[in-house]
């Protein structure tokens, strides 16, 4: 793991493949452990240069006040365009993943010349708040199970990490790799502050953003080969969302994933990177 200077921030990466091989840059949600390690290494056996970065206020990215950001939607938007040709000279395959999901249609619209292909994982067309009327709503069950829970101690190691294995479980994800993989990000947070600790584990930040105007209308603008990946079974943003986001993407395939909820299972890494890798 490194950090790259990008749009005047930096921002926490890890490479996997050939450095020469076509940039595929994966956008975390909020941080890059989003992005499972088996996919990651799919996508690089696959020929292509793989790139998962931290969102601002998250990882090793910069880290300023989670708890009040000054920059919006677009900005972070603009950070995924300027990673994109800081490391590459062609344009880039560009992935999100929850929110992740969020920051990359909105970068694939305004910087168009900057990508040559998008991939939306579990997540929808429209920002945090209220949803639109034809679109599912978080579940409302699971929602009440996964925030009516009292909030760890951010600085106790073992405490976020049974935490999140909890709402993993709440959420139908596999607990015990949400566990490991909150522990990977307990270890790479800048300090133990429980604002940084909860933007990173909760993604509580993007809640706070301005990320007006809205793109959704703006979705059939997109000119470039796309998929949208979405789990079966995802409670916090049902599979409708995905299914909008395929028929408002001109030419947009859709895969769903049967046995998945919010996180991109190991198991289903080798069809995920397959069908990315064929855009």
């Amino acid at each position: 793991m490194t950090t790259v200077e990008a749009d005047g921030v930096t921002l926490g990466v890890e490479h996997f493949g050939d450095t020469a091989a076509p940039l595929v840059v994966l956008a975390g949600g909020t941080t890059m452990l989003s992005w499972p390690d088996a996919l990651c290494e799919a996508l690089a056996r696959g020929g292509r240069h793989v790139v998962r970065y931290d969102l601002r206020d998250s990882g090793a990215s910069t880290t300023v006040d989670p708890e009040a950001p000054a920059y919006t939607l677009r900005d972070l938007a603009a950070d995924a365009a300027a990673l994109a040709r800081e490391l590459d000279d062609r344009p880039a395959h560009l992935a999100g993943i929850g929110v992740g999901g969020m920051v990359a249609q909105v970068a694939a619209l305004d910087h168009p010349d900057a990508f040559s292909a998008l991939t939306l994982a579990g997540t929808r067309p429209v920002a945090p708040g209220p949803v639109d009327d034809d679109l599912p709503d978080h579940d409302a069950a699971t929602m009440d199970r996964l925030f009516s829970r009292s909030m760890p101690d951010w600085s106790d190691r073992a405490a976020v990490a049974e935490f999140a294995a909890a709402g993993a479980e709440i959420l139908g994800d596999d607990p015990v790799a949400a566990r490991a993989t909150a522990e990977r990000r307990w270890d790479r947070t800048p300090g133990t502050e429980p604002a940084v600790q909860m933007a990173n584990h909760l993604g509580m930040v993007f809640a706070k953003l301005d990320c007006k105007p809205r793109w959704r209308e703006r979705l059939s603008e997109l000119a470039i080969p796309s998929l949208v990946v979405h789990g079966r079974r995802d409670p916090f943003f049902p599979v409708g969302n995905g299914e909008a986001l395929a028929r408002e993407i001109p030419g947009a395939r859709l895969l769903v994933l049967e046995r998945a909820a919010t996180a991109i299972p190991d198991a289903a890494a080798g069809e995920v990177a397959a069908a990315m890798l064929a855009l």
